[in-house]
């Protein structure tokens, strides 16, 4: 990676604007991502992420608005900025009949990196041991992180993840959390796109929540759920305490019904818990408080109304 100093942020967007036809795709976008910065774009589907990081990246040019990406303009199409870029997108392309490690060394190639840098790019997604398996012989965990490896081999200062978990089972979306948290280790630029939000709340320095081609939040996603909603969630097992016994709960705001298991709705969770134990027991109790998903749902769903 470039140790290089660079002043400035490495994404810079004011009042972004970018229309199909009466559609606002992106409508009045401004936002800054800081070097280093592990940056989450968060979103339904047709909220306008895809038109925004195209835009950033330079395939499409805003209707209006300044873009500035490592100082540069992307638009008309830069071809200094793809040197110092990267990109992960869902659908990447591979040479299937390559080896990874072939088909990393033939990526470095195109930006005049050595075979040096493919072994690194290798290393940095876990991926060395299986270096000289078949690209259509990898598990769909293990092309991930290949596509994500091609994203790095030429140590971009900039790198672009679009979904890079998405399809994933498990156990292989955990294993590639940590290859993305060793990229947050390493210090790396990074715009993120997801819809995973525990993925996001764990990963993110900051999240934007883009709604309706608008930001509709922006901060750290901490402080996004100490700004959210303070109720916390007792949940029961319905075969343990009844509905009417739960309301009957001094401090508790709301009790639901939810399949097998009984929600307690409260802002002071102490009491109502020893309550809880007193009528039920706590064995089985389950205990969630505020998410990053919770402020999304809340976000998505107000301005879908």
């Amino acid at each position: 990676m470039s140790t290089t100093v660079q002043d400035g942020p490495a994404v810079a967007l004011d009042s972004v604007h970018k229309h199909y036809g009466s559609t606002k795709a992106v409508d009045g976008i401004s936002l800054t991502v800081e070097r280093g910065e592990f940056f989450g774009l968060l979103g339904p589907n047709g909220a306008g992420k895809t038109t925004l990081i195209e835009i950033t990246e330079g395939l499409r040019q805003a209707d209006s608005g300044s873009v500035r990406v490592l100082g540069e303009s992307p638009w008309p199409r830069n071809v200094g900025l793809l040197p110092r870029i990267g990109v992960q997108t869902q659908a990447s392309a591979f040479f299937v009949r390559l080896t990874a490690r072939e088909h990393l060394r033939t990526v470095a190639a195109l930006y005049g990196a050595g075979h040096e840098a493919a072994e690194r790019a290798l290393a940095s997604v876990r991926l060395t041991e299986h270096g000289d398996v078949r690209v259509e012989d990898l598990s769909g965990g293990q092309r991930q992180r290949l596509a994500i490896a091609a994203a790095l081999v030429h140590e971009p200062e900039l790198i672009f993840l679009d979904e890079p978990t998405a399809a994933l089972d498990p156990q292989a979306r955990r294993d590639l959390w940590q290859v993305l948290r060793d990229l947050k280790g390493a210090g790396r630029t990074i715009v993120y796109t997801t819809h995973h939000l525990d993925e996001a709340e764990v990963l993110c320095d900051r999240v934007a929540i883009i709604v309706a081609g608008r930001v509709a939040a922006l901060d750290t996603p901490a402080r996004m759920v100490a700004a959210g909603s303070p109720v916390t969630r007792l949940l029961v097992p319905a075969d343990r305490l009844t509905l009417e016994a739960a309301r009957d709960i001094p401090g508790v705001e709301a009790a639901t019904l939810d399949g097998d298991t009984i929600v307690l709705e409260t802002l002071d969770s102490g009491p109502v818990l020893a309550r809880v134990d007193a009528l039920a027991g706590l064995r089985g109790v389950r205990t969630r408080t505020a998410s990053l998903e919770d402020v999304y749902l809340e976000l998505t769903g107000r301005e879908a109304k």
